[in-house]
């Protein structure tokens, strides 16, 4: 008997962290169960007719689907075409964008047969068993198993309601034989279960008992992946620090045994940060940790009606006290669509957030769970949305469906330009031109609309060109100055071949040339900026490629390059492209003293 479950993920990086951990549990209680189930994973951008072949050629005799809001439409459709070539397959579905309504959904979808509500490791357990220990036509037998729902005869019967799992109980899935086919994609690791806080748009808040997993199993855990080099790990902890004393354990851990390579994703809330946990993150090497922190809105009324706690000021200090030492990724979170959260309001947060300077600034829009507060309060709040996955906001009684579509835009600008980090010297000048952060997204995203951009969106390196075009639209008269930082942001990310129309002349100047290949020949001969270069027996010639040495007339590296300007000058900017920035990818630079 092979039970498939089966996951279908957003991205091919992604996996799905339900799917081993129910195969997981069912193993370490019984290894015999291992032969009866296989995995299947798919992504939603793969064609829907090859997933149904592949899914056809195992041959399965029950499967079982792991559903979310990003899925679940696919999944649907799947489920459907698998009850026409694999009529007599009992099929199941689990995850949280099924456990609510179950009963609707299977009167629905008649083609199911049942649905596992809730924890499923030990639920999945006790429903393998029963397949392979003989199941019946009329599904007699499964009232036994807690935390399903199922049809049986005429009927939909829901059974008693599962028992919360002590996580420490559960098997890690991760092992020697497997670690390989998580390459390049993202591991996920849970070292808690549950949520203290009861946000209204979140489903975490419904299970409100957090429950630790062992210091002794995690510590043991995360050397594993140390051991292995993994470029990331992404804790899957709904609030990460709620419990100081778990949270400073991991961190200390991780930082005693810093493999100088993986790097640690978590998801906190900042403002309850103490003072001894800022400390050891603060004493962190750049890049070993990343923080996401979600700030939703920084309106008071907003943030007590969706029943957040948070201190926005406290927040504020804690970010910028991360900030100072320059060695942590931070994403902070805003959410559109949100209770009396009107556009100027909206406009606010998000220039409240802006200032903060995080180095990814999420501009997500309200998700209305089915079984989240949010949903039960959508009327009174006149909150409309998608009847279609992910059921996201589509106008408010505060915000109307033509601001909502501007916002879409300017979500998009924000990524391309502020989160795509390509235009880190640019932007913080750029901005002055305008009343506010938010403005220059806003006009931004009028410039794109009036050149036919998000109809033909420019590739990745034009982009540098469509927002020199509007910075002179907006600043004529320092044309020059983003020319020159745009280039600077340009050659700090990559190691162009060709250069960029916008680029000073200046390296077609025969005198230039010469001074820069006589730097490279005496750095070949007597090495001080290229030493690990020269000590890899790179030639000049080499050095050259696999660096690059700009022209600069102003110095646009420095905070405010106007003030530092000297008309005669020429900068000679070195870029070392094996030395970049953990945080953000930038190459090493030196000035040159080549005069």
């Amino acid at each position: 008997m092979k039970f498939l479950l089966t996951a279908v993920n957003a991205k091919y990086i992604h996996s799905n962290p339900a799917i081993y951990s129910l195969r997981a549990y069912s193993v370490q209680k019984d290894p015999e169960l291992e032969k009866n189930i296989e995995l299947a994973e798919y992504t939603i951008n793969q064609p829907f007719q090859d997933i149904l072949a592949d899914i056809y050629g195992r041959k399965p005799d029950c499967i079982a689907f792991s559903c979310y809001i990003w899925n679940w439409e696919m999944i649907r459709d799947i489920v459907r075409e698998l009850a026409k070539i694999l009529p007599d397959v009992p099929v199941w579905l689990g995850g949280p964008e099924v456990s609510y309504n179950a009963e609707e959904i299977l009167e629905k979808l008649p083609f199911l047969t049942g649905i596992m509500v809730g924890e499923g490791e030990e639920t999945f357990r006790e429903l393998l068993c029963y397949y392979r220990n003989g199941s019946t036509r009329e599904n007699a037998g499964l009232e036994k198993i807690a935390g399903i729902v199922f049809r049986r005869h005429a009927g939909i019967c829901r059974t008693g309601e599962r028992r919360l799992t002590d996580i420490s109980e559960l098997p890690f899935f991760y092992n020697e034989e497997d670690i390989g086919d998580f390459h390049n994609r993202i591991i996920y690791y849970e070292s808690s279960r549950g949520c203290p806080y009861r946000c209204s748009y979140c489903l975490s808040s419904i299970d409100k008992t957090v429950r630790l997993r062992s210091r002794e199993l995690v510590e043991k855990e995360l050397q594993f992946f140390l051991d292995k080099k993994v470029p990331q790990v992404k804790f899957v902890d709904r609030t990460f620090n709620c419990d100081h004393k778990h949270a400073m354990g991991i961190w200390k851990y991780i930082k005693e045994h810093d493999n100088g390579i993986t790097n640690f994703h978590f998801e906190i809330s900042a403002d309850i940060l103490k003072e001894e946990e800022l400390a050891i993150l603060q004493s962190l090497r750049p890049g070993l940790v990343q923080l996401e922190i979600g700030v939703q809105s920084t309106n008071p009324r907003t943030i007590e009606e969706i029943r957040r706690s948070m201190d926005w000021e406290r927040l504020r200090q804690i970010v910028a006290a991360l900030r100072e030492k320059e060695n942590i990724h931070i994403h902070l979170d805003l959410i559109a669509g949100l209770p009396y959260e009107d556009m100027e309001s909206f406009r606010n947060s998000f220039n409240e957030v802006y200032a903060c300077r995080p180095e990814q600034l999420q501009l997500g829009f309200l998700k209305v769970l089915k079984g989240s507060y949010m949903h039960e309060k959508a009327s009174e709040y006149e909150i409309h949305y998608t009847d279609k996955t992910p059921y996201e906001v589509l106008f408010t009684k505060w915000l109307p469906y033509d601001q909502v579509l501007k916002l879409k835009k300017v979500e998009e600008m924000v990524e391309l330009y502020y989160n795509s980090g390509q235009f880190v010297h640019t932007l913080p000048v750029l901005e002055k031109a305008f009343s506010d952060p938010f403005c220059l997204y806003e006009r931004l995203a009028e410039y794109y609309e009036e050149k036919g951009y998000f109809i033909n969106n420019p590739a990745r390196g034009y982009r540098y060109q469509v927002l020199l075009d509007f910075a002179v639209s907006a600043e004529p008269e320092k044309e020059e100055l983003y020319r020159q930082l745009l280039t600077l942001d340009m050659y700090l990310r990559e190691n162009m071949k060709s250069r960029p129309a916008f680029a000073l002349t200046l390296l077609e100047n025969q005198e230039i040339k010469e001074k820069i290949n006589d730097f490279y020949r005496r750095e070949e001969k007597n090495p001080t900026c290229l030493t690990q270069y020269v000590q890899d027996g790179c030639t000049s010639r080499q050095m050259a490629r696999m660096t690059h040495i700009e022209c600069f007339t102003l110095p646009v590296w420095e905070k405010e390059p106007l003030k530092h300007n000297n008309e005669t000058a020429i900068y000679y900017l070195l870029f070392d492209y094996r030395k970049r920035n953990p945080l953000n990818q930038e190459a090493y630079t030196i000035l040159l003293p080549l005069t």
